[in-house]
């Protein structure tokens, strides 16, 4: 959520602007803005609205020269989504000008403090007391804007990622973190700054993320310093080599990218398990879990922490790794687990999954687990992201850049990770057969082409989608390792339809759902020839005898179920455990194909960001 960009150099700035927050627009955001330093003064544009309005004002009022500046998209926090409350701000003296991701949750003292002593406000926003507050500290102890900087943030209670500029220092631009990402790339001679690395991909590919409580001054024609805020210390960064290339970041001739990133599902599992699953030798080889094996083993139980779609694929992961390695595991809520005094041990595991790494609750349910002396390990999807220095070890998918808000690569490489991570624990407790294990492996490395063939009955989603989508309710139904899958289809629908929908356990339906169920209401049903299948079957049969409408994900050549349902779509053969891989892509595309018809933003939801960094 927010996305911040910059750019100190030798190039045009305003390109690289607003190239840099168009590639952020996935973040989730209601408003724009943009400032820039043409050798003699600061100008500035913003707008509520999309970049393309900005970029529209900016044509009117000329600001396109320099190269200096900053851009941000604002998702609103303090403040309405407004012109005024859009960011860039400045000072009271005009000086100095900032961006911010985050929130300062004592604002309102220091606000009140600076209204004491004479400073105005023109918004509602938190970000505008901050850069006033730097203001304040920079005139009174007569400070550059560096040492500003780190004094004010030492004053302030939050999150953030901030950039500041000042026009009597107008060669430098101060950066800090606390809580919200933010990388700078590299260059000859020049610096970008980012959220992520995606604005500046096709011009470095080497870049410094900072760590917490960490800033830097980045100066044209000199060496960027980075220093704690706390004590001042100087830090040596370290410069890493992006994984990333510009393609992974365009639709590539897609309609969008959430379409193009469920079909690369196929493509990504296969990478996420390259090198690791070794089926044909019996051997899966995880760096991560190698090194921690005997802490797995000797767990009295595994605590998975995430939100969201990574939440559904810790429940898919509590299904596996109960009944593969026999460990007790408990699935929370990072928001929950956090706030709720939970009991943790140090025999415990904590398994925390975010796709990008740099979830707000899921960074304090980690941090939280290790002080009371968990071991913590990291499922996540970016490389040199916070989750993936504050845990002990951890597995990274490889599903390369997400661009549409609504999970759906994450959800299948996850639980690809979460999979291996099963199979070789109870390889190595010894709670599964040699016979077993080795028909899992071989059974996994088969599921990229079973998922490409589950792709191909997006024909047939899209001819149910015509039929449902003004539906305004429907419910999604599923059993044991397929309940998840159920909520994760309800969530995919209701994110980026706006048609409301629920998840529930296909049992739990005659404790209160079926008083919905009537002729207009639609139910997705996951049934797979597998596990509890002829419950399932009751239970479509009651559905049935009250008139609702049945969608049903079966496995291919099913009879039974399709005798019963308006609408069949078909997945192939798998075994059980696997079944998530593939019933998850009918329910991704049925969801996508509805969203386009209602006319919705697919790949920007509405009140949606991408990567929920505050709380």
């Amino acid at each position: 959520m927010c996305g911040i960009v910059g750019y100190i150099g030798h190039r045009d700035a305003y390109p690289v602007l607003i190239k840099g927050l168009k590639r952020l627009e996935y973040r989730g955001y209601d408003s724009a803005g943009i400032v820039l330093y043409d050798g003699n003064d600061t100008k500035l544009s913003k707008t509520k609205g999309k970049v393309s309005d900005l970029e529209a004002k900016a044509e009117k009022e000329d600001v396109k020269h320099g190269n200096i500046g900053m851009g941000h998209t604002r998702w609103a926090t303090h403040g309405v989504p407004n012109d005024v409350n859009s960011h860039p701000h400045y000072s009271n003296s005009g000086n100095l000008v900032i961006i911010h991701n985050g929130i300062i949750e004592n604002y309102e003292p220091i606000k009140k403090e600076l209204l004491n002593r004479g400073y105005t406000f023109q918004s509602d926003t938190d970000t505008e007391v901050l850069v006033n507050l730097i203001e304040d500290v920079k005139k009174k102890e007569n400070l550059g804007l560096g040492k500003a900087v780190q004094v004010a943030l030492n004053q302030v209670v939050g999150a953030y990622a901030i950039a500041v500029f000042d026009k009597e220092r107008p060669t430098e631009i101060v950066v800090a973190r606390l809580g919200s990402p933010l990388a700078i790339g590299i260059g000859e001679d020049e610096f970008f700054i980012a959220s992520d690395a995606t604005p500046f991909i096709e011009y470095t590919s080497n870049a410094i993320y900072l760590e917490d409580e960490e800033m830097a001054i980045v100066r044209l024609h000199k060496p960027m310093k980075v220093r704690k805020i706390k004590d001042d210390s100087l830090v040596d960064p370290y410069v890493q080599e992006l994984q990333m290339n510009l393609e992974q970041i365009e639709k590539g001739g897609y309609e969008h990218f959430m379409l193009k990133e469920i079909y690369e599902q196929p493509n990504v599992i296969k990478d996420t398990y390259r090198g690791r699953l070794l089926a044909n030798k019996g051997i899966i080889q995880m760096a991560g879990v190698e090194d921690n094996i005997e802490k797995f083993l000797n767990a009295e139980r595994i605590i998975i922490v995430a939100c969201g779609t990574s939440w559904h694929a810790g429940l898919v992961a509590e299904y596996i790794i109960e009944e593969f390695a026999r460990i007790p595991v408990e699935v929370e809520y990072a928001s929950e687990f956090r706030y709720r005094n939970p009991i943790i041990n140090k025999e415990d595991v904590v398994i925390a999954i975010s796709q990008s790494g740099e979830t707000a609750d899921t960074l304090a349910a980690i941090k939280l687990a290790k002080e009371n002396g968990a071991f913590v390990f990291g499922v996540c999807n970016v490389v040199g992201s916070s989750i993936s220095r504050e845990t002990h070890a951890g597995a990274y998918t490889h599903a390369g850049p997400e661009i549409g808000v609504a999970s759906t690569k994450a959800f299948t490489t996850q639980i690809t990770i979460l999979t291996l991570l099963a199979l070789r624990l109870a390889k190595a407790n010894g709670k599964m057969a040699n016979s077993d294990y080795q028909r899992y492996l071989l059974e996994l490395e088969l599921i990229p082409e079973k998922v490409a063939e589950a792709l191909a009955t997006n024909d047939v989603a899209k001819e149910i989608a015509k039929i449902y989508k003004d539906a305004p309710n429907c419910l999604y139904l599923g059993r044991g390792y397929n309940f998840p899958v159920a909520l994760e289809g309800a969530l995919k629908l209701k994110e980026i339809s706006y048609i409301h929908a629920e998840g529930y356990p296909a049992a739990e339906m005659k404790h209160g759902p079926i008083a919905l169920i009537d002729e207009s209401m639609p139910v997705v049903i996951i049934a797979p020839n597998k596990g509890h299948y002829d419950k399932v079957v009751s239970n479509i049969q009651e559905i049935k005898s009250r008139s609702g409408k049945i969608i049903a994900v079966v496995t291919k050549g099913d009879v039974q179920v399709k005798a019963l349902a308006d609408h069949v779509i078909e997945i192939p053969e798998t075994t059980e455990a696997l079944t998530p891989l593939l019933t998850t892509i009918p329910l991704q595309l049925l969801s996508y194909h509805i969203a386009v018809m209602r006319g919705c933003n697919v790949d920007q939801p509405r009140n949606l960001a991408k990567s929920v960094t505050v709380e």
